[in-house]
C-alpha cells in the first residue's frame, strides 16, 4: 500500500506544480482575455443576444476576432456561404501559425484535441518557444495554459454580457481592444525571444502588403509572403547545421 500512496502523493504534487506554473505563464493573457471577453460580450448583448450566447461562442467557438465579426454576421442575418467565407478570411492566419505547432503537438495523445481547438493567437505566443517545466509533463502543461486561456475568455464574455444589460454607455471603439491584445502579444513574445527574425519577417511583409494589397485585401497575401519567407529562412539555417 505505501508505494502506492507514496505514487499518488507524488503525482498529486507534480499536476499542483504543473498546474501553478501554467496559470503563471497564462497571467499576461488574463488581462488581456477578460478585458477583450468583456468588450465582446457587450456587443453581443447590444445586437440583442444574451449570455447563453455569450458563453455557448465563448466555448464553441473561442475565436476572438472571428467572434467579434460573427456578432455583426448573425445580427445581419448573413447566410451559410457569407458565414463560411468570411470565418476562411478571418481565421487563414491560424493555418499558417499553427504548422510550427505541429511538431511539437505530436505525441500529446488524450490532451491533443483540445489543445489543436484551443491554439489562438495568444495561446501560440506562450508556447511556441516555451519548454514547460519538464518533458515528462510539457504536454500537460500545454493544455493547462490553453484551458486557462479559453477560461479567462469565456469568464470575460460572461462578465460583458451581464455588464451590457445594466450598464447603458456607447459602445464605439470597444472592437479596437482586440487589435491592442495583438500588440501586448508581439510586444511580449519580442521581449522574451532573443531572435527578432520572425518578427521583423512579419511586419515587413504585412506593411508591404499593406502598401500593395490595400487595408482590405492584405491579410491572405501578407500570410502567404510570411509563411514563404520564414519557410526560406527555416531551410537556410537548416543547411547550416
Amino acid at each position: 500500500m505505501k508505494p502506492s500512496i507514496n505514487w499518488i502523493m507524488i503525482s498529486t504534487m507534480s499536476n499542483r506544480q504543473v498546474l501553478s506554473k501554467a496559470f503563471y505563464r497564462s497571467l499576461p493573457v488574463m488581462a488581456g482575455y477578460i478585458v477583450l471577453g468583456t468588450g465582446f460580450g457587450i456587443l453581443l448583448r447590444n445586437a440583442g443576444y444574451g449570455v447563453v450566447w455569450a458563453f455557448a461562442m465563448s466555448c464553441f467557438i473561442f475565436a476572438g476576432s472571428m467572434q467579434y465579426v460573427g456578432i455583426s454576421l448573425i445580427a445581419g442575418g448573413a447566410g451559410m456561404i457569407t458565414t463560411i467565407l468570411t470565418t476562411i478570411m478571418v481565421n487563414a492566419r491560424h493555418i499558417f501559425y499553427s504548422i510550427s505547432m505541429i511538431d511539437k503537438y505530436k505525441g500529446a495523445g488524450k490532451y491533443k484535441p483540445y489543445m489543436i481547438f484551443a491554439l489562438t493567437d495568444e495561446t501560440y505566443s506562450l508556447l511556441v518557444d516555451d519548454k514547460g517545466p519538464s518533458e515528462e509533463t510539457l504536454n500537460k502543461y500545454r493544455f493547462f495554459v490553453s484551458m486557462f486561456n479559453q477560461c479567462y475568455w469565456i469568464i470575460g464574455s460572461v462578465i460583458g454580457s451581464l455588464l451590457g444589460a445594466v450598464l447603458p454607455f456607447s459602445t464605439a471603439g470597444i472592437e479596437f481592444s482586440m487589435t491592442a491584445l495583438f500588440i501586448a502579444s508581439f510586444t511580449e513574445q519580442w521581449l522574451t525571444s532573443k531572435d527578432h527574425s520572425s518578427a521583423v519577417t512579419g511586419l515587413v511583409c504585412t506593411v508591404l502588403c499593406l502598401i500593395v494589397c490595400g487595408p482590405d485585401n492584405f491579410l491572405i497575401p501578407s500570410m502567404l509572403l510570411i509563411t514563404l519567407v520564414l519557410t526560406l529562412l527555416r531551410a537556410r539555417e537548416e543547411k547550416k547545421k
